[in-house]
């Protein structure tokens, strides 16, 4: 069997933040700025507060089963909430979405190489 990769967004929005709070985020916004976005296992965080209040995290985890994308998004749902809750960031609306990378459409480059013969 083959280990599929997964990739989860989770998506929210900081709620009742004190001033504190948003100095804190705005202080650390260089970190989580949406360039350098990337899916990990760990989670990368990504908000512009100066902007708008909205944050996302982008996970990356795996799984041998087309099933196995539920428990993984629940588990980037929970990582999510506990890394706001563990800092005392309140937050609302928390919603995800999962992509299994083993269905998602190729490319064009990606169709162009798996139609050449191999070398």
């Amino acid at each position: 069997m083959s280990t599929r990769t997964f990739r989860i967004t989770v998506r929210g929005v900081f709620d009742g933040l004190s001033a504190e709070q948003r100095a804190e985020l705005l202080s650390h916004a260089a970190e989580h700025d949406i360039l350098g976005a990337a899916f990990t296992p760990e989670g990368h965080l990504s908000y512009d507060i100066a902007a708008r209040p909205a944050f996302t995290f982008r996970f990356q985890d795996s799984g041998e089963e087309e099933a196995d994308i539920l428990p993984a998004t629940e588990r980037a749902e929970t990582a999510a909430a506990g890394w706001l809750t563990e800092r005392g960031y309140g937050f609302k609306n928390l919603r995800s979405q999962a992509e299994d990378l083993s269905q998602a459409p190729l490319g064009k480059r990606r169709r162009r190489a798996a139609s050449q013969p191999p070398a």
